[in-house]
Formats: C-alpha cells, sequence, structure tokens
C-alpha cells in the first residue's frame, strides 16, 4: 500500500487530508464523487468502468484524497494523469504523493497531464521542476458539448468503420497523433497504436467518410460511461481541407453517437485551432467548461 501523505491547511484553520491508493472497495464512493461533473470526470468514469479499479487493468494508480474520512478529490495516474474534483489542497497533497512515489511502480512521471484548467496547471506547477520541462503546455482547451441535434444536416458518406477497414483507417490515425500530439505513435513499434485503433473499430467508436481507399475524414469516441461520451482525433485529410466536409461530417457522427453510443457527446479543443473551433461551433457544440494540457 503506499504511505499516506498527511497535508495541511487552510484559511479557515488547519484541516488534515490523507492521500492514499483507491482500490475495488472504494468504487461506490469514488463514483459518487465523479458524478459531480460527468462530463468533465468522463475519462476516469471510463477507466473506472473498464476496470472496476483494479490495479493490473488500470494501468497505473487511481489516488484518494480523503478529510475525515471522507473522499474528497481523486486522481488517475498512469500514461495519463487526470484529477478529479482536485481543489488546491487536494492538487497539492497529489503533487507531493507523486513526487515521493512516482505514479505507479516502475513509473516516474505520466506522459500528459489533462483536465480542468485549474486543477492542472496547480499539479503542473507542482511538478515541473521534476517532470518537465514540458514538449507542449496548452493551457486554454475549451471543453465543448451540444444539446440537443446538430446545427447543420449530416453528410451521408459518413459511417462506421468496418473491422476489415482498419488498415485503410490506421494511417490516418498515425497522421492525425503525429499532427495533434507532436510525437510519432509508432516509434517504439506500431502494435500498441495499431491495437488502440482495432479496439475503437471492433467496438464501433470509430467513423469516417472513405472514397477510394482513401479517408478523408475521421474521428473516433475515445471514452463512454453512463449518458456522457468524448469525441477524440478529428481529422480531415490535408488534400480536402477548407471545401467544407467537417462540419457535416461531424454532424453525422453526432447524430449516430447520440443515438447508439450516449446522448450527450463532448470534446475539447485548443483554443488556437480557430479552424476547427469554427466548425464546432457551426455544429451547435457550446463551451461548458476549460481543460488544459500538458503533453511530456
Amino acid at each position: 500500500m503506499i504511505e499516506l501523505v498527511p497535508v495541511a491547511s487552510d484559511a479557515t484553520g488547519r484541516r488534515d487530508q490523507q492521500i492514499r491508493l483507491l482500490g475495488p472497495d472504494d468504487r461506490v464512493e469514488l463514483e459518487a464523487l465523479m458524478a459531480r461533473d460527468e462530463r468533465a470526470n468522463l475519462f476516469v468514469r471510463h477507466r473506472v468502468a473498464e476496470t472496476g479499479l483494479r490495479s493490473l487493468m488500470l494501468g497505473g494508480t487511481m489516488l484518494g484524497c480523503f478529510r475525515d474520512g471522507r473522499l474528497v478529490a481523486a486522481c488517475h495516474c498512469g500514461a495519463n494523469l487526470v484529477p478529479v474534483e482536485a481543489d488546491a489542497e487536494a492538487v497539492d497533497g497529489f503533487a507531493r504523493q507523486l513526487l515521493l512515489t512516482g505514479v505507479a511502480p516502475g513509473m516516474r512521471r505520466s506522459a500528459s497531464l489533462v483536465g480542468r484548467q485549474a486543477a492542472v496547471m496547480r499539479l503542473w506547477s507542482r511538478l515541473e521542476q521534476d517532470w518537465g520541462p514540458a514538449r507542449s503546455v496548452r493551457a486554454d482547451q475549451p471543453f465543448l458539448a451540444i444539446d440537443g441535434e446538430p446545427a447543420v444536416a449530416p453528410d451521408p458518406r459518413l459511417r462506421r468503420v468496418m473491422i476489415d477497414e482498419v488498415d485503410v483507417l490506421y494511417p490516418a490515425s498515425v497522421a492525425m497523433f503525429r499532427e495533434e500530439v507532436g510525437i510519432d505513435p509508432e516509434a517504439g513499434g506500431s502494435a500498441g497504436y495499431r491495437a488502440r485503433v482495432a479496439q475503437l473499430v471492433a467496438r464501433g467508436w470509430a467513423f469516417a467518410i472513405i472514397e477510394d481507399g482513401e479517408v478523408l475524414f475521421k474521428t473516433e469516441v475515445g471514452a463512454a460511461a453512463g449518458g456522457v461520451c468524448q469525441l477524440q482525433g478529428v481529422w480531415v485529410h490535408p488534400d480536402h481541407r477548407g471545401r467544407g466536409i467537417a462540419a457535416p461530417a461531424l454532424a453525422g457522427v453526432v447524430r449516430v453517437v447520440q443515438r447508439d453510443v450516449a446522448s450527450d457527446v463532448t470534446l475539447y479543443v485548443n483554443d488556437f485551432n480557430t479552424a476547427a473551433r469554427a466548425t464546432y461551433a457551426r455544429v451547435g457544440l457550446r463551451q461548458v467548461d476549460t481543460f488544459a494540457s500538458i503533453l511530456l
């Protein structure tokens, strides 16, 4: 069991808190915590639903912050470091624990931090000296959601990617990752990333416009839990950008996903990506929160 780290205090006086590992026995309390904002906490909700908080399946650890014996915040610690409902004191407690023990056995740091802006930026300020420098600091990422149906008509060419089309989709997925994340997902071999793409296709979570064996547009559902899902990897082939493909294609995705996966569709976008933001606004997505991401 990970060492407990006492932390104090706020302006109203001392408030002891403890940081410890969460396990399957903590699932009910953690789910209640995450339910405070089902959209913002979706990634961790999805991970908990998939793994049941079993560490071998989680691929990392889940830290909890307790005050007076009550769970008040959590932090998913793996390749992605994701705080959940964490105020400043909880963030500081998680940072101290991470600097003391690392993310998980054999893993000193994560590959990225992502989540609500205030928590992520404070967490990074506590970890940067030891974990930095970052490859990219994306401090302002509008978090979007859509109420009701898309505001534009869907492109009839948009459809689910079939399992025998993984070879067609995969190059587009690699191109998107290199462009968006700034690193090559195949740097350590293609098996891991290819398996992830194939998994999304097998679930029916990958969508594309494919013509003559070429992907013109693609996106996936990256996470889903309860009635909420999150889109990721929205990409248009460079030769087809500026032609108005993205909005009708995304509208088609939203319609299918609302019907078959989750009625509440979300995504987040870099503030500087003005073209993407304009597309999302056309479809009917509106900003409901602000995220930040730190890429290491």
